[in-house]
């Protein structure tokens, strides 16, 4: 049985994977809002969920069609190994969603749709391959320097102050203010 949250709280789950996949929150928000449909039946809810989800893949990566070949094209020539790793030790922890949403942004667009898909979404190197229209080889190598960027986009935001000294707006902490 669905609680009442969770209706919205799926379809803010698939505007942001729209918002990821696409870059932009315009065309995030018309993709997910045109896989959304208002179905009543409690039978078909989760399946019509699990559908909704893949159609907003499917329209996201149709809605940047030309910006996903021109990246795909650049990050052929990309070795996997172009942006150094933190050190060891490092402290990645997030801080909030959109630390990681930030992050992901921060990747050019064939590696992120590779990342999102493939290790976020659990989508199979060839199923993913045929959604964005390469081969399985370049969404791993794209994988790859996804994973390498997220990782050195984050490890910046370990350096961000701790929440003792962070102002009341910041982390919410209202009994501070």
């Amino acid at each position: 049985m669905q609680t009442l949250g969770q209706p919205a709280r799926e379809a803010t789950d698939l505007y942001r994977l729209a918002y990821l996949l696409t870059g932009d929150s315009a065309t995030g928000l018309d993709v997910a809002t045109e896989a959304i449909e208002d179905d009543d039946n409690a039978f078909f809810s989760h399946w019509m969920l699990a559908w909704s989800r893949r159609v907003v893949i499917a329209k996201s990566i149709v809605a940047i069609r030309a910006e996903l070949a021109a990246s795909i094209t650049r990050t052929a020539s990309i070795p996997a190994s172009r942006k150094p790793l933190p050190p060891p030790g490092s402290n990645l922890r997030l801080h909030t969603s959109a630390d990681l949403d930030h992050a992901l942004l921060g990747i050019d667009t064939f590696p992120r749709c590779a990342l999102l898909l493939s290790v976020f979404e659990r989508v199979s190197l060839a199923d993913a391959a045929i959604l964005l229209d390469c081969t399985p080889a370049a969404v791993e190598h794209a994988r790859n320097i996804g994973l390498r960027e997220l990782t050195a986009n984050l490890a910046p935001r370990q350096e961000l102050p701790s929440t003792a000294a962070c102002p009341f707006w910041i982390t919410g902490d209202l009994q501070r203010a």
